[in-house]
């Protein structure tokens, strides 16, 4: 699994929003980078988890955490296999957040984007 994970895995004390938050909804709790600078390595940001996660308890907490560095580690082995099933899925959920905060919107929001 750690083959050619040169960068390793992160842990991040920041709390890192998405892009695609509408306000500060939507953390991103961990991401994998494949740079050619950087190499390849896992990021964990533990601000965002206890922000989204901070009120439950630890031995729940470290179950989140473990899921979402299973989450990464299959980014990193996708990766290393040229696939992007993954991403994809990934991307699918960001659209449907986004159509989700579409539909919360009245039709004079619409109408003035």
């Amino acid at each position: 699994m750690f083959r050619e994970l040169n960068g390793g895995i992160l842990l991040q004390e920041i709390k890192k929003i998405h892009p695609e938050s509408k306000g500060d909804e939507l953390y991103i709790l961990g991401e994998y980078h494949n740079s050619r600078a950087m190499g390849r390595y896992i990021i964990i940001y533990y601000g965002s988890f206890m922000r989204v996660h901070g009120h439950i308890w630890e031995d729940k907490l470290k179950d989140k955490m473990r899921k979402t560095l299973r989450h990464e580690f299959r980014h990193h082995l996708e990766s290393l296999a040229g696939e992007d099933d993954l991403e994809v899925y990934d991307a699918i959920q960001i659209l449907k957040y986004k159509q989700r905060n579409l539909a919360g919107r009245g039709d004079s929001d619409r109408d003035t984007k």
